[in-house]
């Protein structure tokens, strides 16, 4: 007959050692359920570039941009590298890599080498922007972009064409009932020199930084074509005016170096007196294309009469150019540049207001 062994009593250090043994294979399996759990559905939608509108469901551990036919997305375009960047999905998050490639990836205009992809965050590669989108109800968040790609420029993020020229139609009317005197200011930008796709559209995107910093929340800006911005202004031409005076200055001290080196025409109008928008802008396209003929970095103001343009439209005297310019009927000889406040460098030529001549 077996005799039972006396057990003494419990080692506390082996009851402590035994719950940190449990401890850990419980975060061990938590761990393990975080890697494997399921991500939330992922796309990336086409807002700016060839496809425009396509999805790409990122349902794949791992998904290749690039311009080769191999890539799982593939960008055509000469500026995007044969193996651009890759999207990788981790379980609990999903980021983006560069894979060396020439000419950069760029998330909401930050260059990356790799960075986790936020929902709404702007992907660009090449001149293809994406947008990426994350969430339960993904669908609807992509009829939704969908939509807003309807009524906003994808590069500029202002109102495109379609979307400034149907608000403007109300704007008129509105301010003949309102007694209001708005005015309209189109800005055209002409690059000077040789620069490739990505660094005019770079230099576009500084504009308009430029232009919506000087805004007030009741006006609204519009892409009207490839580099032609269209400002409605809640304020009369005077002020109108000073902020013309303004963005020239910004331009001219840009951080754009592409901007920097460029020239602006403006043209600016008086809405009041009229209620056809569609003339409204064409008058203020007139004047732009005039100011750009001027010479570098000109405004032609809305009391200069183009009925008789170009032979009407002088040249303002400045260092590089002599001569008097006799006064127009209509508009005063006060020179109004874009450097009022803050001169340009000797380099540039300091812009001028058109003034008209007596013929």
């Amino acid at each position: 007959m077996g005799w039972a062994m006396a057990q003494g009593p419990p080692d506390p250090n082996e009851k402590i050692e035994l719950d940190r043994a449990r401890a850990r294979a419980v975060v061990a399996g938590i761990n393990q359920l975080s890697d494997h759990a399921p991500t939330k559905e992922a796309c990336l939608v086409v807002i700016y570039g060839h496809d425009l509108g396509r999805k790409h469901s990122l349902e794949w551990p791992s998904v290749t941009l690039g311009r080769s036919n191999k890539c799982d997305i593939q960008v055509d375009q000469e500026s995007v590298s044969r193996a651009h960047s890759k999207i990788i999905s981790s379980g609990r998050s999903i980021r983006i890599r560069d894979l060396g490639s020439t000419n950069g990836t760029y998330v909401n205009d930050e260059s990356v080498e790799e960075r986790t992809l936020a929902d709404g965050d702007f992907v660009k590669i090449g001149r293809t922007i994406f947008k990426f989108l994350s969430g339960g109800n993904i669908e609807r968040a992509y009829h939704e972009e969908i939509y807003r790609r309807s009524t906003v420029d994808a590069l500029t993020q202002t109102l495109n064409k379609r979307c400034f020229l149907e608000r403007l139609k109300h704007e008129p009317s509105r301010s003949t009932l309102d007694s209001r005197a708005p005015s309209l200011v189109a800005v055209k930008l002409t690059l000077l020199g040789k620069y490739d796709d990505e660094e005019a559209d770079t230099a576009l995107r500084a504009l308009v930084r430029d232009v919506t910093s000087l805004v007030r929340r009741e006006d609204f800006v519009g892409r009207y074509s490839d580099n032609v911005l269209l400002v409605f202004l809640e304020r009369d031409c005077a002020e109108a005016r000073s902020l013309c005076e303004l963005l020239g200055d910004c331009q001219a001290q840009s951080k754009d170096v592409v901007l920097a080196r460029s020239n602006l025409s403006i043209g600016l109008v008086a809405s009041s007196g009229t209620t056809d928008a569609a003339m409204l802008v064409k008058d203020a396209l007139r004047r732009a294309e005039a100011a750009g003929r001027l010479g570098a970095n000109r405004v032609v103001d809305y009391d200069v009469p183009l009925q008789m343009e170009p032979a009407i439209i002088c040249r303002a005297p400045s260092s590089a150019t002599a001569g008097p310019i006799m006064p127009s009927p209509r508009s005063s000889m006060r020179p109004s540049s874009f450097a009022e406040y803050k001169p340009f460098s000797s380099k540039r030529t300091p812009p001028h207001r058109a003034t008209s001549c007596m013929m």
